[in-house]
């Protein structure tokens, strides 16, 4: 099957029940997991957007080059406001190259102004081939102190690139093969969920999450 063909089949909520697998259950405090869950939905050094205490976390794991996590950008963004109880994690999986490193690594940086999420977004909604300028021009036109950003990034590129490497060996690690590709509560959900199949994976989460209580 293609990617575009099974993008197109995940849409529909019978193949989307089908993709969804458990995540394996880990201690939630075991620390040295990269798979705990505890690790893959509370990483500290990750910024939460959405609703930070919400009963539901979805991850995602992107590159701000793929065409499927620019096209989907907007139906999730919408879904988690209306639900208003989703806990909303991007996770970089920059797989397209320098300049997607690049960008995953400035808006990272973006979060020491408290701009993780204008930066995510200006980048995410490019719908054009990033090159470094593209990069700085986006965030800059956001709101981004790009000056502030890049002395935070030199400062802090350790820290960011453990972030990247962490990322990286969870997808990897999770059995995904590429962007985008999304945990839901305690799913493993890969490919490109429309709305309907975002709004119906949120409440399978909730029913799965119930039935543990």
């Amino acid at each position: 099957m293609t990617r575009t063909t099974f993008a197109a089949s995940l849409a529909t909520l019978l193949l989307l029940a089908a993709a969804m697998l458990p995540l394996q259950a880990r201690a939630e405090d075991d620390d040295g997991d990269i798979l705990s869950e505890a690790r893959i939905l509370r990483d500290p050094a990750i910024p939460v957007l959405g609703n930070a205490d919400g009963d539901i976390t979805i991850v995602e794991y992107f590159d701000y080059q793929c065409p499927y996590c620019r096209k989907i950008s907007p139906d999730l963004a919408k879904v988690v406001r209306d639900d208003g109880h989703v806990r909303l994690v991007f996770k970089d999986w920059p797989i397209f190259g320098g300049p997607s490193i690049y960008a995953a690594r400035l808006t990272l940086a973006a979060k020491y102004q408290d701009k993780f999420a204008e930066a995510h977004e200006a980048l995410i909604s490019l719908n054009e081939k990033l090159s470094e300028a593209k990069v700085d021009a986006a965030l800059s036109a956001a709101g981004i102190d790009l000056a502030r950003a890049k002395a935070d990034l030199t400062a802090k590129g350790g820290e960011i690139g453990a972030v990247l490497a962490r990322n990286h060996e969870q997808a990897m690690g999770l059995g995904f093969q590429g962007t985008p590709a999304f945990i839901i509560g305690r799913f493993r959900v890969p490919g490109a969920p429309n709305a309907q199949a975002f709004k119906q994976a949120i409440a399978d989460a909730r029913k799965a999450a119930a039935s543990t209580k």
